[in-house]
């Protein structure tokens, strides 16, 4: 067991875990922070996808131990009143049937939007693609990517 200082949504948490603990589980377990979810547990689905310095990231692959002092935002970080543009468009849209790809699909959505406030169909394709969608709304998430964009 070590002790880790993390920035997570602007505050700062102590934690006591294992240093080769995934991220996702300490947000999880070690701090209630359960928007972030468990998927396939390889990187591979998306669902537990964060932002780690403004970047999006699998949480489920990265031990705690790599995060340093880098800040992480959850989809609970990603605003106070749930008034993200990515929130409101996805709300307005009416994307999520079972909901449960959706926080990580809202955090890959934001940090593309962040680095790419226009991006193009193709460009939202692309930096997408690997969060997967058990219900099959692509074409909701990518029409909510584009309103987020306008909004």
């Amino acid at each position: 067991m070590a002790s880790f200082q993390l920035q997570i949504n602007g505050e700062n948490r102590a934690v006591n875990v294992d240093p080769n603990t995934p991220l996702l589980w300490v947000l999880r377990d070690h701090l209630s922070l359960k928007g972030t979810k468990y998927g396939c547990g390889i990187a591979q689905c998306g669902a537990c996808t964060v932002h780690l310095n403004g970047t999006a990231v699998r949480s489920c692959s990265i031990p705690v131990s790599a995060i340093g002092n880098q800040p992480i935002t959850t989809i609970e970080g990603l605003s106070e009143n749930g008034d993200h543009s990515v929130q409101k468009a996805w709300v307005e849209l009416d994307v999520a049937q079972c909901g449960y790809c959706q926080p990580g699909q809202m955090m890959s959505a934001a940090a593309l939007l962040k680095a790419n406030p226009n991006p193009t169909d193709e460009q939202i394709a692309s930096s997408l693609n690997g969060n997967l969608c058990r219900c099959g709304t692509y074409l909701r998430i990518k029409q909510a990517v584009k309103k987020a964009a306008t909004l």
